[in-house]
């Protein structure tokens, strides 16, 4: 029975390939489950976008192991040479390779493939404008990750821009001591993932990967109070949605409430108070409070 192919999943799919795009020819790409949160996506499905844009030539890939009900290798019905892909039975399966990991070898995309992921990004599907229809994380998820369910935010790498994004705006309203607290508290690992560019503790967000960055947020004063240094939740949020590229399928409101959300799973009770009275008051304070 033909699968489906659905716009939203195809543009993650390109969108995941073009991100992990390192070098000239196909590079490693790994989907898990939070790539493809809050849409109904069996390993199958996945399987069947991967070969569709692989023999539509949207995308260039190499693949190993197989995607079927048990670990054994089995040719393809659709195709008569052996299909190169291996998955867990589902996403989270305890009994296969790699349980929350959907991988395959190497993609790249081709110059058709990227033609039609700038068009989707011009004009983003209307299932993923909606965002993830997902059950909130449970304290077991990794910062980042329940950054990109709760923020409907599809990529990890743009998940990680906008927590330093977000931490930058809030460490310009506090004092030097008072961020240091909070670092001191964030030392747990933001993402856990084979990707270099993304292995780091939630502090080093916190910190600003930034080195300029980071020195001038510890020397200045806080940012804060009526005046035009001042910065009221209005600028607080205009600053995420300038600085942090947003995508789409998301808002400067929703990230930040993401980002605080996750932030206070990782802070005591003390230091959630206290951040509490350095939020600008309004709109950016009543996010912190009810995330």
């Amino acid at each position: 029975m033909p699968i489906p192919i659905r716009d939203d999943v195809v543009y993650i799919i390109l969108k995941k390939v073009h991100d992990c795009d390192r070098a000239p020819g196909p590079d490693p790409v790994n989907f898990t489950q939070t790539d493809f949160a809050g849409i109904n996506l069996t390993p199958v499905d996945l399987l069947g976008h991967l070969d569709y844009l692989n023999q539509k030539q949207y995308i260039n890939a190499e693949f190993s192991g197989n995607a079927y009900g048990n670990q054994e290798d089995v040719p393809d019905t659709a195709n008569p040479k052996e299909f190169d892909l291996r998955i867990a039975n589902t996403f989270g399966a305890s009994d296969g390779p790699l349980p929350h990991l959907i991988t395959f070898q190497k993609a790249e995309l081709t110059e058709k493939g990227e033609r039609m992921l700038q068009e989707m990004e011009a004009n983003p599907p209307q299932d993923l404008k909606q965002g993830p229809q997902v059950p909130l994380p449970d304290e077991h998820m990794p910062f980042l990750e329940k950054v990109m369910v709760k923020g409907s935010i599809p990529d990890p790498y743009d998940a990680r821009d906008i927590a330093e994004v977000v931490f930058r705006v809030m460490r310009d309203v506090m004092t030097t001591e008072e961020a240091d607290r909070v670092e001191s508290e964030l030392h747990t690992e933001a993402l856990d993932t084979d990707e270099k560019a993304l292995r780091m503790e939630v502090a080093d967000l916190w910190h600003d990967t930034n080195p300029i960055v980071s020195f001038l947020s510890r020397i200045r004063p806080p940012l804060r109070g009526p005046g035009w240094t001042g910065i009221g939740s209005d600028l607080f949020l205009k600053r995420v949605d300038t600085e942090a590229s947003v995508p789409p399928t998301s808002n400067a409101k929703k990230v930040v409430t993401a980002v605080f959300s996750a932030t206070k799973d990782e802070l005591s009770q003390e230091r959630i108070q206290e951040l509490a009275e350095w939020m600008p008051q309004g709109t950016v304070r009543e996010l912190w409070e009810n995330a």
